[in-house]
């Protein structure tokens, strides 16, 4: 009784995924793309990075990555059959820890630097043709984002241990993702790219800091792994 309960759990299991993936699947939220307006959220992970450049040429300061947590929201306004525009604001975590060169205590060369974004991006989505319950696509655009760890207004630096950041960070953004169509929403893994397009670093009191000095800009990579509903 047990091999036959499994059996037909293997032939129910088997059965959904032909009729949501096979040649002749069973069309789930068929006109759900025709509207003009629709809403959803989504929840992922970022991994960031910060890219130095330098006004000579030295050891590089070590930037150990962290893995955070975004949230967001979605509006998707449809322009045509394959042409979208969406706004994405969403709250992002992230910590990542730099170590700079030159120091024997350990202390005095790391820095954590946390970060809580903001995040308000505009994108135009392009997809390709529906096959099924599935339409992959690609997606770009700018956003910009405000974070809320800068340190901006303090006025103590990394003499200090304080690290600063300004306070606005614009960035470009190209990815892409699938849309799964399924009985009675949409999901959509995808994968995006994020870069700074302006130096976030805010430099020490001291000219001749061994921390800001020889750096000519630092701006944030990142890549997001987000799972959206609608």
């Amino acid at each position: 009784m047990k091999k036959f309960i499994a059996l037909l759990i293997f032939i129910s299991s088997f059965q959904a995924q032909a009729q949501m993936f096979g040649r002749d699947p069973i069309i789930n939220l068929e006109n759900f793309d025709q509207q003009r307006v629709y809403w959803g959220y989504y929840l992922g992970m970022s991994y960031y990075d910060f890219k130095f450049e330098y006004n000579e040429p030295g050891q590089d300061i070590l930037v150990e990555e962290g893995v955070g947590f975004n949230v967001g929201l979605i509006g998707n306004l449809r322009l045509n059959d394959h042409f979208d525009l969406r706004f994405e604001p969403g709250l992002t975590f992230n910590q990542r820890n730099l170590i700079f060169p030159g120091f024997e205590n350990a202390n005095d060369a790391l820095r954590e630097v946390k970060s809580t974004y903001l995040h308000f991006p505009l994108l135009i989505k392009f997809s390709a043709n529906r096959t099924g319950n599935i339409r992959p696509f690609v997606i770009g655009g700018l956003s910009t984002a405000l974070n809320l760890s800068s340190n901006v207004n303090n006025k103590q630096d990394n003499s200090n241990n304080v690290f600063r950041m300004i306070k606005w960070t614009n960035f470009y953004e190209v990815g892409l993702g699938v849309d799964f169509y399924l009985e009675y929403f949409k999901f959509t893994p995808s994968l995006r790219g994020v870069f700074s397009l302006n130096d976030e670093l805010i430099r020490d009191n001291d000219p001749n800091s061994v921390y800001t000095s020889n750096v000519v800009s630092m701006k944030t990579r990142g890549i997001f792994l987000n799972f959206t509903f609608q």
